[in-house]
């Protein structure tokens, strides 16, 4: 897949699975616009991928202002947008309805959720006037099946897969939309779920995830024609028919 010409914006781009997509991407020749709240991590990946090709903005994806002024800079910078990639995503809080923090769960939602809208509210303008462009949102298994202690998790995930179908239904004649179910990656909330030793995910080791650079390279596979079929769906990478399309499996 070329990406030469093209500009991508990444959310939740300075680790795990938005910094591997930045990598991916620019290696495949595309210009990535990395959003993010560290900036020292995400300064450390423009270096890695080359000024030339990345651009660091600070962004909090719950702040409609700040996404909005995001893409603005975007646009600004490159003249254009052509995908979106909503990554930016927390797992906290793992807790138990009746103990967990109020203020902490809907700070979930605002972020794996209202992070998402803000995120395609102020992307599809730019989009919509080049008559093109692709929108894909990192979903989970949690969106589709409750599991302990992850109600705002579950919760906020189950709601940004539906909200991908609404884009789709709304915008899909000329929009690309999808959404990626990864399965359990190796990242840090990884250690974050291990740590909290709360639901069988907690249970699973080191090795039974997946490096974070295959989802990375199955977001790439679905700015192809070859994912036409699947515009308006959620993809799932624990198929192997995928993983074998991506060219994760020979």
């Amino acid at each position: 897949m070329v990406m030469n010409g093209k500009v991508v914006a990444i959310t939740g781009a300075s680790r795990g699975i938005g910094a591997a997509a930045a990598r991916v991407f620019a290696a495949a020749g595309a210009k990535v616009a990395l959003l993010a709240r560290s900036e020292a991590e995400m300064a450390a990946l423009t270096a890695d991928i080359g000024a030339d090709r990345a651009l660091a903005l600070a962004c909090d994806v719950a702040d409609a202002a700040a996404v909005s002024a995001a893409v603005a800079q975007i646009v600004a910078h490159w003249g254009q947008l052509d995908v979106l990639v909503n990554n930016a995503g927390m797992i906290e809080p793992i807790a138990r309805i009746e103990d967990a923090d109020p203020a902490l769960w809907a700070q979930a939602v605002q972020v794996n959720l209202a992070g998402v809208f803000n995120g395609i509210r102020a992307a599809l303008p730019v989009m919509k006037s080049a008559g093109t462009g692709t929108i894909i949102t990192i979903s989970s298994g949690a969106a589709h099946r409750p599991l302990e202690g992850w109600s705002a998790y579950c919760a906020s995930k189950a709601g940004a897969a539906m909200l991908t179908r609404a884009l789709h239904l709304e915008e899909g004649q000329w929009l690309r939309v999808m959404g990626l179910s990864p399965g359990t990656v190796a990242t840090g909330m990884q250690v974050q779920i291990k740590a909290s030793g709360i639901n069988p995910v907690s249970r699973l080791e080191v090795t039974d995830h997946i490096p974070a650079d295959w989802p990375a390279q199955a977001l790439l596979w679905m700015c192809s024609p070859e994912a036409d079929d699947w515009r308006g769906e959620e993809i799932s990478l624990r198929d192997e028919n995928i993983r074998r399309k991506v060219g994760l499996l020979a």
